[in-house]
């Protein structure tokens, strides 16, 4: 089987913080930008983004969004 087209991009959800008596969430940001690539299936491109999150953000794994769709 040949490979399929896929897009990805990582995303940043920072946890909300208080100010003043207000708690506030900063908007998500943009890790990596749309990539595409070529694979088998989702979880194969799920595997490459993985690799590909800059190392800032491995301490904060569980506010990271992969994002993954076919072409």
């Amino acid at each position: 089987m040949a490979g399929k087209i896929f897009e990805y991009a990582v995303l940043y959800h920072p946890k909300p913080h208080k100010v003043g008596d207000d708690s506030v969430t900063d908007p998500s940001l943009l890790v990596i930008d749309v990539k595409r690539v070529i694979a088998n299936k989702d979880s194969e491109v799920a595997i490459m983004a993985a690799r590909d999150i800059p190392t800032e953000y491995l301490d904060k794994l569980e506010q990271v969004e992969i994002v993954v769709r076919p072409f």
